[in-house]
C-alpha cells in the first residue's frame, strides 16, 4: 500500500505504479476515465475496468491531498510555535 510521507509525496510500494506519479497527472487520468465512462458506449467490462481505475485514481489523488495537508498543517503549528517564543 501507499502512505504519504511529509513531503506531501506517496511512498512507492512495487505494486503501486501510479506512486510515483505526479497529483497533476494522476488528476488528468481520473477525468479521462469519468469522462470515458460518461459518454458511454462501452461493454460492461470496459466499463468496470474503467471504474475501478478511477477508483484507484482517485485514492492516489487523495493520498497526495492528505500529504500537502499535513505539510500545511506542521507550517501552521512551526509558524504558531515561533509566534509564541
Amino acid at each position: 500500500m501507499t502512505s504519504p510521507q511529509t513531503d506531501g509525496q506517496p511512498t512507492s510500494d512495487d505494486d503501486d505504479p501510479d506512486a510515483a506519479a505526479s497529483y497533476e497527472h494522476a488528476r488528468d487520468e481520473l477525468a479521462a476515465v469519468v469522462a470515458k465512462l460518461e459518454s458511454g458506449g462501452l461493454s460492461l467490462d470496459e466499463s468496470l475496468a474503467l471504474w475501478e481505475r478511477g477508483e484507484h485514481l482517485a485514492a492516489v489523488c487523495t493520498r497526495f491531498l492528505d500529504g500537502a495537508r499535513e505539510r500545511v498543517e506542521a507550517a501552521l503549528q512551526r509558524s504558531a510555535e515561533s509566534e509564541r517564543d
